[in-house]
């Protein structure tokens, strides 16, 4: 039977073998954890402070590149079919037409790319966790930029300080949240196989 997760990621290497069935019920159990965490909304503006790119990151660093985009995927077709999984219980697929959807589209991307540090090691860590986590949430801010300052019209300056350097010290602190999961999951899987070796 196949597996569909990368037993190198903290999730796959707890729950293998993953089959297909099992996989999709963690893409959807994950999707489910992002629509949660995006309820955590700080309003600002525009664009309000969420607990979105934490659960996105978090989730690829878990996931691995492929289970954790899928996951992020599910969550935002979940979101525009009318589930009030956005942020404030936002929904529908105007959300990717307004302030927010440079940081909505590039949440995929963002779960991939940490996935796949993840997959190289770099969740063993914490300060590796804490790069691989800092160029996914690049990602998100970067996108998220670019679209405002479309959108908006607004000189990139003053777009970067609505749509990016307000959101700095938020995102420090998620990161590091985030990142100090990784190498404590590794650790308690490895005393818990080293306590079934001593059996």
């Amino acid at each position: 039977m196949n597996s569909y997760a990368n037993t190198d990621t903290l999730i796959g290497a707890a729950l293998a073998p993953l089959d297909w069935t099992r996989s999709v019920g963690i893409v959807i159990v994950f999707s489910l954890f992002i629509a949660a965490c995006a309820q955590f909304t700080i309003p600002i503006g525009d664009v309000p402070i969420t607990g979105q790119s934490f659960a996105v990151l978090l989730t690829g660093a878990l996931l691995g590149s492929r289970l954790g985009a899928a996951a992020v995927i599910a969550y935002l077709i979940e979101g525009a079919l009318g589930l009030p999984f956005f942020s404030g219980g936002g929904a529908g697929i105007a959300r990717f037409l307004g302030p927010t959807a440079g940081y909505l589209v590039a949440f995929p991307a963002a779960a991939f790319v940490t996935g796949a540090f993840a997959e190289h090691g770099w969740d063993r860590r914490y300060h590796t966790a804490v790069a691989a986590m800092f160029v996914g949430s690049v990602i998100i801010l970067l996108s998220g930029w670019a679209w405002y300052s479309i959108l908006t019209n607004t000189p990139a300056g003053v777009s970067f300080t609505l749509s990016v350097a307000r959101f700095l010290p938020g995102d420090v602190i998620k990161i590091a949240l985030a990142a100090a999961v990784l190498p404590t999951g590794w650790a308690l899987l490895k005393r818990k196989a080293s306590g079934e070796d001593h059996r």
